[in-house]
């Protein structure tokens, strides 16, 4: 038997029940129930006495409905009652936004449902709050983990930064098991091996004088001493007298020995060549390279640059600003000052120059901020992806729209998102969201105030394409 389709509901063994009870059960049944007229009247509102969150409705009744929902969600509701009135039922729920005041609003999800002879229709809603409120929560924690794998990844850099440029040779040590766990090239060449070969090997195999448990409890005997010592060892490879100075730290529970090895005749550190390097990477790359003033002037470019924009002479460039070389102009320089300013780089930003001969060429612009207290800068590399596009695009979402659809994408952050709707279809408009969202890094006020909408409306519009959980 299927459910609703016995003799019970339909022989009148149901009693006709008192109307307040039916009202009672409504309520019950729902988080809050609108009897709405054909003209678009609330005729009555029944809130679940189980829930306060909505507070008292009186005044809704007999209003009009649009009086109390946002611009988005008066459209859908006169197209859904413009329907129920020519005789089709929704099949699908109807979600609406409420608006009490300039501050208070709430999604509720209507299933909508015949009602009384005069053609009235009822509205059965469940309230989203909770729902969005659980989304939101788990994007905070989304976003607290990245933003705990950035520090550590941070934190792994500059611990890098110190073992490659410290002047000392230095050895991480397990007290416990007696391996190495990490050593820089000062350490690896008084040893007389190699910096990865250095990890996972036992320190005390390293000299040819001293066994793995006589050489740690020497070193713990030493640190365990009123006065600051050391050991002497010979190393077994470079036949060379050291002098092993141990401190013990504690990490992840274990306690780590941090040796700093001297030798009598230290090798010497060749002199530091990365300057020379830098300047002759800038001269001979093929990716473009330019220095701005925190204004967004050129302060200097690379040959690489005068070929990509078809310039003659530096002149030609140097002293003016970056965004008369950029499709979408302060736009662009908008984008990328800003997030240096704030983040102090910015990763893969996706945008087209303009040459001299007027071309657009699509480009990814990777930047950072160099600070130096006297002259502050920002270092640009422009990579040339035009020979890449042709496959991103194949695996884009655009791949199946015709130009203009495709073309539209550079219209977003110099025109509002409602004029370009106007024009183009809903694909465009996902493809419009989605570069939003990829602009500004997924960072959801920035995105709706690029596209001229309200942070709620944003939010709608995710959800509308599917696009709410997906990273930016």
């Amino acid at each position: 038997m299927k459910t609703g389709d016995g003799n019970f509901w339909s022989s009148g063994a149901v009693p006709l029940a008192d109307p307040q009870f039916i009202s009672s059960i409504i309520a019950a049944a729902s988080d809050i129930a609108l009897v709405v007229s054909t003209e678009g009247t609330v005729l009555s509102v029944l809130v679940n006495t189980q829930d306060d969150s909505f507070g008292k409705l009186d005044h809704w009744e007999g209003r009009a409905i649009v009086d109390f929902l946002t611009e988005e969600s008066i459209e859908k509701f006169q197209a859904a009652h413009s329907a129920y009135l020519s005789g089709t039922l929704p099949k699908k729920s109807l979600e609406l936004t409420h608006r009490e005041n300039a501050t208070c609003q709430y999604l509720v999800r209507y299933t909508v449902h015949r009602f009384g002879p005069e053609n009235a229709v009822l509205l059965l809603g469940r309230d989203l709050r909770p729902t969005v409120e659980a989304q939101q929560q788990l994007v905070r924690a989304q976003i607290a983990l990245e933003q705990g794998y950035e520090a550590q990844r941070e934190i792994e850099i500059r611990y890098r930064a110190v073992m490659g440029n410290v002047d000392d040779a230095v050895v991480f040590v397990s007290v416990q098991t007696g391996l190495i766990e990490d050593a820089n090239n000062h350490a690896a060449v008084l040893l007389g091996l190699k910096a990865e070969t250095l990890p996972g090997a036992a320190f005390a195999s390293l000299f040819s004088d001293r066994s793995g448990a006589e050489l740690i409890e020497s070193l713990m005997n030493v640190i365990l001493s009123e006065e600051p010592g050391s050991i002497s060892v010979r190393a077994t490879r470079t036949r060379q007298m050291l002098e092993i100075h141990p401190a013990v730290l504690r990490a992840g529970g274990q306690r780590v020995l941090m040796c700093r090895l001297l030798g009598n005749d230290l090798t010497s550190v060749k002199p530091d060549t990365s300057a020379k390097h830098a300047s002759a990477l800038f001269r001979s790359t093929t990716d473009s390279i330019v220095f701005l003033s925190m204004q967004g002037s050129v302060l200097s470019v690379n040959d690489a640059f005068l070929d990509l924009v078809g310039a003659a002479h530096l002149s030609d460039v140097v002293g003016a600003s970056l965004a008369e070389f950029m499709s979408r102009g302060q736009f662009d320089m908008g984008v990328l000052l800003g997030n240096v300013a704030k983040t102090g780089q910015i990763r893969a930003y996706a945008t087209r120059l303009i040459n001299n001969f007027g071309a657009r060429v699509p480009v990814e612009v990777s930047a950072a901020h160099l600070e130096d207290p006297e002259n502050p800068a920002i270092a640009l590399i422009l990579r040339d992806v035009s020979r890449l596009e042709t496959v991103r695009e194949a695996e884009g979402p655009s791949n199946n729209l015709p130009e203009p659809g495709r073309n539209v994408m550079d219209l977003v952050g110099s025109t509002s998102l409602k004029e370009i709707v106007g024009q183009t279809t809903d694909v465009v408009e996902k493809m419009c969201i989605e570069t939003a969202v990829n602009l500004t890094r997924n960072n959801r006020l920035a995105a709706a105030k690029m596209l001229g909408l309200s942070r709620q409306s944003l939010y709608v519009k995710l959800r509308k394409f599917g696009l709410l959980d997906k990273d930016g």
